[in-house]
């Protein structure tokens, strides 16, 4: 041991094997943890350069002190790490070694497996890897990576089995120590590769939030190798999986993308991390809106990046001066995939200009670098696919293209390059590859649009001075038969026979040219070596669609005439084995997996995707249209004319269903507007058949108080036994009150003659004081006169307060009769006519309820009859309410009558009360006694009155 470490030695050194063993022995028999310690701190210093015997041996001990001694966290570590360099092949530069590199790798993978063997082994791991002590966390979280390295989908499965296996590691993102934290990313890189269940788990503990944070504390692109390694998991969780995919964008993360892409005016200086960031940021943006991914997810991302604004950024990129080619090349290729087949997205791309003077398109500028053979090939190829997914699915980008060789639409001054000029100069350039794109451009733009492929019969093209215009069709024909190169060739067929496709006006233009079909037989007869064979496969391709999509409009060139003409110059079995070269071609193959064009360089650059399928449509129907006879053509074109006829038909009753559909539905809303006019008729049907029976109940209230009112003055049959009587009575009561008046006014004149009277013996009485000397006979006299004059005046004082007693009891029967003609008048007057009234009234009220209620029953049936019941309805509630009115009519004659009468004996108040008045002037001395006298003579003049009357 002490040789091992580095002491000094008295004897012969042991070999490493035999160090390693005693080493072995000391860990597993030792008692002292001490010992322990220093003996796996040995094997550690050993693991590196005696890794077989080291891996061997002490294994089994490292993996029993795991176990044992997990008290102590220097052990652990030191256990750990020996693990570790027996597991991982990361070794050091110098100890590597080319040849023995396979070996290497061997042992790496062939200690993981003993390793794993024991599943128990990584569950260990996995609770060592939660310790937060840093030399127990971090060997073990190294640990756990190399095995992912070796083993991964044995290591992953074990882990994925594991209680919380997976979510204890997600908590090293959150770990405050950088190194743990960056070690922990590289951990889940190695765990989430190829396995979409560990992938869910990872981003549903929040994965995307914490990386994301992360990215943006080390600085975005900005950042350093910490970056670059979140966006490597980030890729490993988002590629390939939908449902991280949508979970990503429903969690709003594609918003928190925008910033990486902000770059500055002055980009120059790039440092090889942050072009490295930038290109992994842009390969994730691609992930999520990738061809290969479910249409409505790509869709909803690429909507999703508009509406934040990355794609604005993008572009602001694209137009940006001084950033990296390679940078460009990629964004490129990410606005292409984030615009392709979204019409929002390829309508502001179209909006997008260069900051040129004078501001030109950004499609122009980058067409302009297609069709420059001085730009890097991938920069070309990257512009060619922009350019395709800008027209995918964009009938409108198409004919704007399309229209800019139209003769209507091009600028005469020649101020601006249009699309459609850059095009044409780049399908005649001297430059193949030139040739190549601008002809898979072209087609691009007549992909699946009839009336394009019409339109573009229109454009003419001036070859020359002096020679007349010839059509862009006869000239792409006049470069096929001059033999160019290969690719130019190529390009060429492939434009001509995506734009003969499904076009029969094509090609009978096509056919009109007497040297198009002697060329494309000529071509597909001779026996040319490889490389041509690709040339007569598309040769045969176009001579078939030009079979296929014949309308038999020229004579000489009828279906049944260009078949005969294979049979005789080149054979129907060698026709179709020519054709056949297209799909047998490796470049074909290539060109078919993906809608990108990607090759390894120009020469490869033949096939284009959508043409693929375009191939793989045709190929079949043109052998079997060979084969056929014209006895089968007839039959197939009048299954055509069945067809179309059939289809004219299904269209005409499309129309018709669709117009069906039209009036079902406004006849439904007519429908629900008609039910809601009932609803709020039958609610004032209810409302009225409501207010009529509360005036019913008014009206046999009022009766019911009417009967009780003439029981009440029948009880009364003296003084109320009929209407007459009463009158009489009244006006009887009104003769002998107008009598007592006469008599009151009497008394008032005879009181002032007595009045008189008095003031004359007053004055008497004065002069008898002043006279001394009377006879006693004078005396006696004047006293006996006295006398007489002073009972006179106290019978007319008793006189006064007689009529005065009189004048008040006809006053109390006064308000009597007042109070009983109240309420009798208006009932007894018109008693007769109000029975009348309430009897017909009743009958007529319980008849119009009946015809209500039967109109409530046939609401539902006759609709159109509703108003007619409304109005007689309301005409009863007009009448009870007339027959209402009436009655507070009379109500309020009454008490007008009450007033006046109120009135009248207020009048009769004052006059008494000014009577009183002046006999209290007169009796001032004496007016107690007065009113007891008067009060006792008019009880005796009441009693005498009532036996009067009896």
């Amino acid at each position: 041991l002490r040789g091992v470490m580095g002491g000094p030695s008295a004897g012969p050194q042991p070999s490493g094997a035999d160090t390693i063993q005693k080493l072995c022995d000391r860990v597993a028999s030792s008692t002292l943890l001490d010992d322990r310690r220093d003996a796996v701190r040995a094997l550690k210093s050993l693991s590196k350069k005696y890794r077989l015997e080291v891996g061997i041996q002490a294994m089994e001990h490292l993996i029993h002190v795991l176990q044992t001694d997990r008290s102590d966290s220097e052990i652990i570590g030191y256990a750990l790490d020996t693990l570790y360099n027996v597991i991982s092949n990361d070794l050091e530069e110098e100890e590597q070694e080319e040849n023995s590199a396979k070996q290497v790798d061997d042992l790496g993978s062939q200690f993981t497996e003993i390793f794993i063997k024991q599943q128990d082994n990584v569950t260990l791991l996995l609770t060592l890897v939660e310790e937060f002590d840093f030399h127990v966390r971090w060997p073990g979280v190294k640990l756990l990576t190399s095995l992912l390295k070796q083993q991964g989908p044995q290591v992953q499965q074990i882990i994925l089995v594991s209680p919380m296996g997976v979510s204890r590691l997600m908590d090293l993102l959150a770990d405050s120590r950088e190194v743990i934290r960056n070690d922990g990313v590289l951990l889940l890189q190695q765990l989430t590769k190829s396995n979409a269940a560990i992938q869910k788990i990872v981003a549903f503990e929040n994965a995307f939030e914490r990386l994301l944070d992360i990215i943006t504390e080390e600085g975005n692109s900005d950042g350093g190798i910490v970056v670059e390694d979140c966006l490597l998991l980030l890729q490993n969780l988002l590629k390939n999986n939908n449902s991280n995919q949508n979970f990503f964008k429903e969690g709003s993360y594609i918003q928190r993308m925008k910033p990486w892409f902000e770059v500055g005016d002055d980009n120059c200086g790039w440092s090889a991390q942050k072009v490295t960031n930038l290109h992994l940021m842009l390969q994730l943006v691609r992930v999520l809106v990738s061809p290969t991914n479910p249409p409505g997810a790509t869709s909803s991302c690429q909507k999703a990046m508009f509406h934040c604004g990355l794609l604005q950024q993008l572009c602001t990129i694209l137009m940006a001066t001084g950033v990296p080619a390679d940078i460009l090349t990629e964004t490129i290729n990410t606005v292409s995939e984030v615009i392709r087949g979204c019409q929002t997205n390829q309508d502001y791309f179209a909006s997008v200009n260069a900051p040129s003077n004078p501001p030109r398109p950004a499609i122009v500028v980058l067409l302009m670098s297609m069709v420059n053979e001085r730009q890097p090939f991938v920069l070309r190829c990257a512009v060619l696919y922009c350019f395709q997914c800008f027209l995918y699915k964009n009938q409108k980008g198409q004919g704007e293209i399309v229209s800019t060789l139209l003769p209507s639409t091009i600028d005469a001054t020649g101020n601006s390059v249009s699309a459609g000029q850059l095009l044409c100069g780049g399908l005649f350039s001297t430059d193949s590859l030139s040739n190549w794109c601008a002809a898979v451009a072209l087609a691009h733009a007549l992909q699946e649009n009839a009336t394009l492929k019409e339109q573009l019969l229109r454009v003419q093209l001036a070859t020359s001075i002096g020679n007349p215009p010839v059509s862009l069709l006869q000239q792409c024909t006049n470069i096929l038969s001059q033999g160019s190169k290969v690719q130019t060739r190529v390009g060429l067929l492939m434009l001509l026979c995506t734009w003969l496709s499904n076009c029969s006006i094509a090609v009978t233009h096509f056919l009109h040219n007497p040297a198009n079909v002697p060329f494309l037989t000529g071509q597909i007869a001779e026996n040319l070596g490889e490389e041509e064979q690709l040339v007569q496969g598309l040769c045969a391709l176009l001579l078939g669609i030009s079979i296929y999509y014949n309308d038999n409009s020229l004579e000489n060139y009828r279906k049944e005439k260009l078949k005969q003409l294979i049979e005789k110059r080149i054979g129907r079995e060698n026709f179709i084995e020519k054709l056949g070269f297209i799909s047998k071609h490796e470049l074909y193959s290539r060109a078919a997996q993906k809608p990108q064009p990607s090759f390894s360089s120009p020469d490869h650059m033949m096939f284009d995707h959508e043409f693929t399928k375009l191939v793989k449509e045709l190929e079949g129907v043109i052998s079997k249209a060979i084969y056929k006879s014209s006895e089968e053509d007839k039959k197939e074109e009048e299954v055509k004319k069945t067809l179309e006829q059939h289809d004219n038909i299904v269209t005409h009753y499309k129309k018709v269903i669709r117009e069906q559909d039209q009036e079902l539905e406004e006849l439904k809303q007519r429908i629900s507007t008609l039910t809601s006019q009932n609803e709020q008729l039958q609610a004032t049907v209810t409302q009225q058949v409501s207010q009529i029976q509360q005036h019913k109940d008014q009206y046999n209230l009022l009766k019911v108080q009417l009967g009780k009112d003439t029981q009440h003055h029948n009880s009364h049959g003296d003084t109320l036994q009929m209407n007459g009587v009463q009158t009489e009575e009244v006006s009887k009561l009104k003769e002998e009150l107008e009598e007592w008046k006469n008599k009151h006014e009497l008394l008032q004149g005879q009181l002032k003659e007595k009045d008189s009277v008095i003031e004359k013996l007053n004055s008497s009485q004065l002069e008898m004081g002043t006279t001394e000397q009377s006879s006693q006979t004078s005396k006696f006299g004047g006293l006996e006169h006295n006398n007489e004059l002073q009972k006179e005046l106290e019978m007319l004082r008793s006189q006064i307060e007689l009529q005065s007693a009189e004048i008040s009891k006809l006053q109390m029967e006064n308000q009597k009769l007042q109070v009983m003609n109240a309420t009798a008048d208006p009932m007894l007057g018109d008693s007769g006519a109000t029975a009348a009234t309430s009897s017909e009234s009743e009958g007529r009220l319980e008849q119009e309820i009946k015809e209500l209620k039967s109109e409530v029953k046939a609401l539902s049936e006759e609709k159109e009859s509703l108003k007619q019941h409304l109005d007689s309805s309301s005409s009863t509630v007009a009448i009870l309410q007339d027959e209402k009115n009436k009655l507070q009519r009379e109500v309020a004659e009454s008490k007008k009558e009450q007033d006046d009468l109120l009135v009248l004996l207020a009048d009769q108040d004052q006059k008494i009360s000014a009577l009183k008045i002046k006999l209290k002037d007169l009796g001032v001395p004496v007016e107690d006694e007065d009113d007891t006298e008067s009060g006792d003579q008019g009880d005796e003049d009441e009693d005498g009155e009532e036996e009067e009357q009896d």
